[in-house]
């Protein structure tokens, strides 16, 4: 439509010449017949605007290409959200912020400590594996911590000879009933020097307190003294041959291991089973090894004192 003025002004300045052919005349009534006076200027009007509409489009489309390639950039980034640069890693720590918020620190420092410290331990203990005889024990050990694993002790233990108090319903049964004579010696006093290695360390929590322990290893070497049983053996201070060898002192050694259970600083108990291994000569005539397994329970206290 806006080729029609400008084709009929064109006409009109021909002049005379043209205006007598039928198609020109057509052309004119026609032109003046769909555009009135002032469509040319409109129609002008109109086309600048729908230009600024196209050119306004495709710089908004481009901005909008731009956007959403830095969006697709963020994206490769890392960066989430709803406005660029909110980056994952930002989001990550609130997380790490609001859990530790809620962390509940259940791990303690450690509040009991053994080197360079000295620990004495009284304690009560049997004789676990002899099938004769009830073998009660009383004793004490002295150690060094010379670092948290690392420790030296001495033990003195004492066995009392209670005599046929001793004997188990087996042994009667021997020697009364069956006119057997087992080879019988009891265990009367040890001592031993032993290297403790204490490799684990951890804690309990019972009600609001915190009980810390260890478990160690024990192995060492020492000396018991025993003394045969004349009438489990059923002979008496005339045999020159048992008495010659009812009192005997063996070259031990023992290993064995506990655990520790700490209370306060300087308070703890222990919980130990050792077994001590010797040769005894039985009757001046018969050599037997000896393997004596101890249960014992000890109440240990820690020098110098630690406070709470």
């Amino acid at each position: 439509m806006a080729m029609l003025p400008l084709l009929a002004t064109l006409l009109t300045a021909a002049g005379p010449a043209l205006a007598d052919g039928p198609v020109e005349s057509a052309i004119l009534s026609a032109s003046a017949a769909v555009l009135p006076p002032g469509d040319a200027l409109a129609d002008d009007d109109s086309s600048d605007e729908s230009d600024d509409d196209i050119l306004d489009s495709i710089l908004s489309g481009e901005k909008r290409e731009e956007s959403a390639e830095q969006e697709r950039r963020a994206l490769e980034r890392g960066e989430i959200g709803d406005n660029v640069g909110a980056r994952q890693e930002d989001a990550i720590n609130l997380e790490e912020e609001e859990a530790q918020k809620r962390l509940i620190k259940t791990v303690q420092r450690k509040n009991f400590l053994k080197l360079g410290r000295v620990e004495v331990s009284p304690h009560l203990a049997f004789v676990a594996n002899d099938p004769f005889l009830n073998r009660y024990i009383i004793g004490t050990g002295v150690n060094y911590n010379l670092t948290e694993i690392f420790a030296l002790e001495l033990t003195l233990d004492y066995a009392p000879d209670f005599g046929r108090a001793d004997w188990k319903p087996l042994t009667e049964q021997l020697v009364e009933k069956n006119s057997v004579s087992p080879d019988i010696s009891k265990m009367t006093f040890s001592t031993n020097v032993s290297f403790l290695y204490s490799p684990i360390y951890g804690k309990v929590a019972v009600g609001q307190k915190i009980i810390n322990f260890d478990i160690y290893g024990a192995f060492g070497a020492g000396a018991t003294l025993t003394n045969d049983d004349l009438d489990a053996l059923q002979t008496d201070v005339t045999d020159q041959r048992a008495v010659a060898t009812q009192t005997q002192t063996h070259p031990t050694t023992n290993i064995g291991g506990g655990a520790r259970i700490v209370f306060t600083p300087n308070i703890a108990a222990r919980i130990e089973g050792r077994s001590l291994v010797y040769i005894e000569t039985v009757n001046s005539t018969t050599l037997e090894m000896k393997n004596m397994f101890i249960l014992q329970g000890a109440f240990s206290v820690f020098f110098p004192a630690m406070r709470n």
